[in-house]
């Protein structure tokens, strides 16, 4: 007989399996302190927790029999990752459980901004009758722009469409394809900003979406956009979105996040006429609160029973004389994928990872997950990826992975390289570890460089005449961007070469601009690792 604690308020319904199970015993205990979890966890085999309970190292370490722990959400900050691996226990979570709820809330924003509903309700209760400052506009036949065509972005499309309107669609791994399959036309960001008549975020925040729609994108968005926002706060820019809703380019908005939360008492949102707020209540319904444990109570008998799962956020264990040859390269790896993502341009199709040397004779799985991680992480952000699901968030978004292993490695004891090809172009890096010197990028697309990954790094590529580093150099020192290191690739003398700097901060998207103005400099790039 398995045992169960659940140690947080979950949804009787949400456990009814688990319950209901003949080999499986539940005890609800919730409010335990840490010291109280740890006198009773050793007698058990599965922990269900929310949000409130932490679950430390020391938890585990008493939780002898403890195969699993389950989190009735998405988020696992409160669990401690790297302990519950080193002790072999698997950590799952509920990724899907909010995807209609959120895309429902997205729905009734959208309506809400359309007919002005909230203004009109509090002036109506307000003893106000006044239907001629409330005219609204119809979804039917008007262009919605989705940022983001993951699980959510794809089901506010399939909403959109049934409401007769035409979709236009952007995410960093969209295809022709699958754009065609969904129904809708693949477009650019600007495309979207240029032509959509509303348009709604669900991409995750990182460095590359962090004010994707900024004072740029409102200068030439098309006026009478209406904007909604239920994914996270800081991907559109708050201020410059109020000014363009006062100069009469953005008609309405509605946001469900905050770039801080919860906003200062005088965000220029809360009194604003045109801007509909709600508390972040994308995932607060019953269902969605029962569908999250209804989904990890499953995961965990699963677990129990040893039957496949899935929604593990944690590495599962490696053999130890297996882990002693790649852990050395699983930063390495996950460093050369995040790099290659952010040089590349267009929907990633198919990434290659080859193996030369030692490491072609032995199973690289693995570390091929890492280096997978990091190029998603890149777009979809490092909380959303982990090495468990990098593989199958690449299938979902219709990836190809391939490996290719092979012994002779040139001059090195081992070489890691990872390309990726787009519908545009292929881009190539690759990296090694040197004794006594540690990780190395040491080739990029056809050129050989020796670049430590890590802080803020510039890629240009340029045509190799003279005094082109020195144009660079003083532009950077102009704008008080110190260059740490400098390396140049080239092949032939005169021909097309590549400079990468490192530098002690980010550059920016200002400076990257002025240096692609520089004669005879093609292309730059920002690349930040850690």
């Amino acid at each position: 007989m398995f045992k169960v604690l659940v140690s947080d308020p979950i949804s009787d319904l949400g456990i009814q399996q688990l319950v209901d199970a003949d080999d499986v015993a539940v005890d609800k205990k919730p409010g335990l302190s840490e010291d109280e979890l740890v006198s009773i966890i050793g007698e058990y085999d599965a922990l269900l927790v929310r949000s409130q309970t932490r679950v430390t190292p020391r938890i585990m370490e008493a939780g002898k029999q403890l195969k699993v722990v389950g989190r009735a959400g998405v988020g696992v900050d409160n669990i401690d990752l790297e302990a519950a691996t080193q002790r072999g226990i698997i950590v799952i979570n509920a990724p899907d459980g909010n995807t209609i709820t959120t895309c429902e809330h997205t729905f009734a924003m959208m309506m809400a901004v359309a007919r002005h509903i909230p203004q009109a309700y509090l002036k109506t209760v307000g003893g106000v009758w006044d239907r001629k400052s409330f005219l609204g506009v119809e979804l039917r036949n008007k262009t919605l722009g989705v940022l983001g065509m993951g699980r959510i972005g794809s089901e506010v499309a399939k909403r959109a469409k049934a409401f007769g309107m035409e979709i236009m669609g952007y995410d960093p791994f969209m295809t022709e394809e699958r754009a065609e399959k969904l129904g809708i036309k693949l477009a650019t960001v600007d495309e979207i900003v240029r032509n959509a008549d509303f348009m709604t975020v669900h991409t995750p925040l990182t460095p590359e979406t962090r004010h994707m729609i900024g004072k740029k994108q409102f200068e030439v968005m098309k006026p009478g956009m209406r904007i909604i926002n239920c994914a996270r706060g800081g991907i559109i820019d708050e201020l410059a979105l109020v000014e363009a809703i006062d100069a009469g380019i953005v008609a309405g908005a509605a946001f469900d996040v905050f770039e801080v939360e919860p906003p200062t008492e005088d965000h220029p949102f809360l009194k604003h006429p045109k801007i509909i707020v709600t508390p972040h209540l994308g995932a607060s319904t019953v269902e969605a609160q029962e569908n999250v444990a209804i989904d990890v109570s499953e995961q965990v008998l699963h677990i129990l029973r040893n039957e496949p799962f899935s929604n593990a956020v944690n590495m599962p264990p490696i053999p130890a004389n297996l882990q002693s040859k790649l852990q050395p390269y699983y930063s390495l790896g996950e460093k050369l994928g995040s790099l290659v993502a952010q040089i590349t341009e267009g929907a990633v199709q198919e990434i290659t990872v080859r193996y030369s040397g030692e490491l072609a004779e032995v199973d690289t799985q693995p570390l091929t997950r890492y280096i997978v991680k990091g190029v998603l992480s890149h777009h979809l952000g490092s909380d959303q990826v982990n090495v468990v699901n990098s593989m199958h968030l690449a299938k979902v978004r219709d990836l190809n992975i391939v490996q290719q292993k092979s012994q002779a490695s040139k001059d090195f004891t081992n070489l890691v390289t990872v390309s990726l090809r787009t519908k545009q172009e292929e881009r190539i890096v690759a990296g090694t570890l040197l004794t006594g010197y540690g990780e190395r990028v040491v080739q990029i697309d056809k050129f050989p460089v020796d670049v430590t990954p890590e802080g803020n790094l510039i890629l240009i590529s340029h045509n190799d005449k003279p005094g082109i580093i020195g144009r660079v150099g003083t532009l950077l020192g102009n704008n008080d961007v110190n260059i740490a290191t400098m390396q140049v690739g080239r092949q032939l003398v005169g021909g097309s070469a590549i400079m990468v700097l490192t530098v002690d901060k980010n550059a920016g998207k200002d400076i990257l601009e002025q240096l692609t103005s520089l004669p005879e400099l093609n292309t730059a790039k920002e690349i930040t690792l850690f």
